[in-house]
C-alpha cells in the first residue's frame, strides 16, 4: 500500500453528507431565509418543537398500546406428532436429541412438546425428556405407540 499522504487521502464511503448548507447566500439555493419561509415562529430560531405543540390527546392516541401480557419464560420448541411420524420409523423412541439429529428442532434448551392429534400408523415411543399434549398422547397410544 502507498504510503499515507495528503494527495492520495479519501474519505470513507456513506462518510460524506449530502446535506444542503443553509443560509450560504442566495447562489447556493438556500439563502437569505434559508429555507424556512418567512416571518412566523417557524422561521425563528428555537421557534416551534412539534412535540410540545401536540395535544396530550393526540400524543395518546398516535403512540401504539400494548395490550394483555407477554411472558418473559422460555416456552419449549413445538413438534408436529404427524411430521415425527412422518420422519422416524415404526417402533424407534423419540427423544429431544433424537429430533435434533433429525433436524426437525433447532435447540434443546428449553424442552420439546410434541403437539397435535393426527392419525397415525407407526408405533412410536416418545420419551419421558419430551412433553407432550393430550390429543397427542391419544394418537400416539391408539396407534400402538406408547409414551413413557
Amino acid at each position: 500500500m502507498a504510503a499515507l499522504k495528503m494527495h492520495n487521502l479519501k474519505s470513507s464511503t456513506g462518510s460524506r453528507g449530502k446535506s444542503k448548507r443553509v443560509g450560504r447566500g442566495n447562489a447556493s439555493g438556500k439563502g437569505t431565509t434559508a429555507g424556512r419561509g418567512t416571518k412566523g415562529q417557524a422561521a425563528r430560531t428555537g421557534g416551534r418543537n412539534r412535540r410540545k405543540l401536540r395535544g396530550l390527546r393526540s400524543i395518546m392516541l398516535a403512540t401504539p398500546k400494548l395490550r394483555g401480557f407477554k411472558s418473559f419464560r422460555p416456552k419449549p420448541t413445538a413438534v408436529s406428532v404427524a411430521v415425527v411420524a412422518t420422519i422416524f420409523p415404526s417402533g424407534t423412541e423419540v427423544s429431544p436429541t433424537s429430533l435434533l439429529k433429525a433436524g426437525l428442532i433447532d435447540e434443546v434448551r428449553y424442552g420439546v412438546k410434541i403437539i397435535g392429534s393426527a392419525k397415525l400408523k407407526k408405533k412410536l415411543i416418545i420419551s419421558d425428556e419430551c412433553s407432550i399434549t393430550a390429543g397427542a398422547r391419544r394418537s400416539v397410544e391408539e396407534a400402538g405407540g406408547q409414551v413413557k
